[in-house]
């Protein structure tokens, strides 16, 4: 997976296009981070995605949006790239500015792939590690316990909802998953028990 985000820029026949490529872990960051460049970039004149959230090779969480380009002519071309790297668990965004020359189907095709190409030629990796996806009811002062312990089982929050309880949802790795579960259980003298998430 990557090590971190990467931003590249290039001039395409007048048009700007900026591709950034970002980590994620589910369709949901995936929309997210195309939601966050639409809100970053209001005047582009398309935001185009293609995500492969999952592990390298698979195709089980993935996707792709043409954001009102002509179909098929961005967000497939991009996936396709995105399929055929070594490398999961990321989300790439096209951001295009257009420059007043039309490129066609073939050229905007050659151009958004192009752009993921570019930005996975210096793309840094780390190893892929598979997460295991939790639930947690809690009470509002077990929170920093369950913080700590995410941070010492290299997991993280991500989801919470506010009511009562606090509903969280909660990613860290496989491997960690049973030493987190047992001291969480010993940390709240039983009474936080985690669920795990199936799809």
């Amino acid at each position: 997976m990557p090590t971190g985000p990467l931003v590249v820029e290039q001039i395409i026949k007048r048009s700007r296009f900026i591709t950034v490529l970002e980590p994620v872990q589910s369709a949901a960051e995936a929309r997210a981070l195309q939601a966050r460049l639409r809100a970053e970039h209001p005047d582009a004149s398309h935001h185009c995605l293609a995500f492969n959230a999952g592990p390298p090779g698979s195709t089980r969480d993935i996707g792709c949006s043409d954001d009102g380009e002509p179909a098929g002519s961005a967000g497939k071309p991009m996936l396709n790239v995105v399929l055929g790297a070594d490398v999961g668990q990321f989300a790439v965004v096209v951001v295009r500015y257009f420059g007043g020359t039309k490129l066609g189907v073939g050229g905007l095709v050659r151009a958004y792939g192009g752009c993921v190409k570019d930005v996975l030629a210096q793309l840094e990796t780390k190893p892929f590690v598979p997460h295991m996806t939790l639930q947690l009811q809690c009470d509002y002062p077990d929170l920093s316990l369950v913080e700590h312990l995410l941070s010492q089982h290299h997991g993280h929050i991500v989801e919470q909802h506010y009511g009562q309880q606090i509903e969280l949802q909660l990613s860290l790795p496989q491997a960690q998953q049973q030493a987190f579960c047992a001291a969480l259980a010993d940390g709240s003298r039983g009474r936080l028990l985690p669920t795990l998430m199936t799809d």
